[in-house]
């Protein structure tokens, strides 16, 4: 499990830097003065400012101590800003060149991992997977993963240290493919010690049980491995078109999600007690399919760590994609809604005064916090 966490850590922190490098780039190659690129969050942990560097000159390269997130300043950021080199002065397209371009390279960097993942092998997650028909070799690995679903209290196994979750691999250095074939080797090893190597979290572990029964108290469920699917000169369209393809199943999944809220929220009040169990129903849909960095961390990595390198890239690429649907979105806060806001305002012939800007951040910062702070609640009980 603390390798998951400390992998899935490094694949944040990678993302939001990009995010932000490409904010920075984009600045710079459009006349604004980046002064700060940072990874993470206050307090600093230490920093550095050459007189020279590929972002301008006297740019300080920090890094803070919280390390989920990153952030880059530029000078004069407020659209109201008017002086040379000011974020403020740059132009319409300049700025939303520069707002969207973490978005871009985001979106990008799923695409590059798709197309890797379409050369070493692509795992297939939905029926309609984007592939080239004529360019595609399919391979189903062959063993299933057992995994214990259940443990008895008070069984055989339960003493041994044996939880639900754990995925058996070996047992008497026999490999395992089956749940069947676990309940044949208990059964014929009766008044014996078995040794069973099995993963948890990622990390390999062994118990032994001395079997004084034809049970050892468990249930167990076979996971199939995923359809594997190989390209070759097709890879950048299969990355690329997988990557599109996802990218509508992620807003249409958002729209949907919202939607369940909404709604949901609404229903709870509702007179009727079928109504109020439907809407109660919707919420849970809701709260299980949002997850935060303590999921990530605590949940997802850990566990996508047991599919090897293959199942890390994927769920990065997934990620990265995450981050770009989510900075589209028109919230205050978002580089989406940076620009809503500097449009409209565009729009109307107004100046967005500094003080309005930053009135309308905060309003935007603590929508963010607040939903920050729900899905940090709900990882947690997912982490139980």
């Amino acid at each position: 499990m603390i390798f998951g966490i400390i992998v899935g850590l490094i694949v944040l922190m990678v993302l939001v830097a990009l995010h932000e490098l490409g904010h920075a780039i984009v600045a710079r190659r459009n006349g604004v003065v980046v002064e700060e690129f940072a990874i993470g969050f206050p307090p600093k942990a230490f920093s550095k400012k050459p007189k020279q560097s590929f972002l301008g000159k006297n740019v300080e390269y920090r890094f803070n101590w919280l390390p989920l997130g990153g952030y880059v300043r530029m000078k004069g950021e407020y659209d109201s800003s008017n002086k040379k080199g000011d974020y403020g002065a740059a132009s319409y397209w300049a700025k939303t060149k520069i707002l969207f371009a973490g978005v871009a390279v985001n979106w990008l960097v799923a695409a590059v991992l798709f197309t890797i993942l379409a050369l070493v092998g692509m795992p297939k997650i939905i029926d309609n997977q984007f592939t080239i028909a004529t360019d595609t070799k399919i391979a189903i690995p062959e063993q299933a993963q057992v995994q214990i679903m259940q443990v008895v209290e008070g069984s055989l196994a339960a003493k041994a240290g044996l939880q639900a979750g754990d995925n058996i691999i070996k047992i008497n250095d026999e490999q395992i493919t089956s749940a069947n074939q676990v309940t044949q080797i208990v059964q014929k090893s009766q008044g014996q010690k078995i040794t069973i190597n099995f993963l948890r979290s990622g990390d390999a572990l062994t118990r032994d049980i001395k079997l004084s029964e034809d049970k050892i108290g468990v249930a167990l469920g076979e996971r199939q491995a995923r359809e594997l699917r190989y390209s070759t000169w097709s890879a950048p369209i299969v990355g690329v078109g997988t990557t599109l393809q996802f990218t509508g199943l992620t807003f249409t999944g958002l729209g949907d999600m919202i939607g369940k809220l909404a709604t949901g929220l609404v229903e709870k009040f509702s007179a009727n007690q079928d109504t109020r169990e439907q809407a109660g129903q919707k919420l849970n849909d809701v709260a299980g399919s949002v997850t935060g960095p303590v999921g990530i961390l605590g949940i997802i990595f850990p566990q996508a760590g047991q599919g090897g390198l293959t199942a890390i890239l994927f769920l990065t690429a997934l990620i990265s994609l995450s981050l770009a649907v989510m900075n589209v979105l028109p919230i205050p806060a978002l580089d989406g809604g940076r620009w809503l806001i500097m449009t409209i305002y565009k729009l109307r012939k107004k100046v967005l005064t500094k003080e309005r800007e930053e009135n309308i951040q905060a309003v935007g910062m603590m929508i963010l916090l607040g939903l920050m702070l729900l899905i940090t609640f709900l990882d947690i009980g997912k982490l139980k």
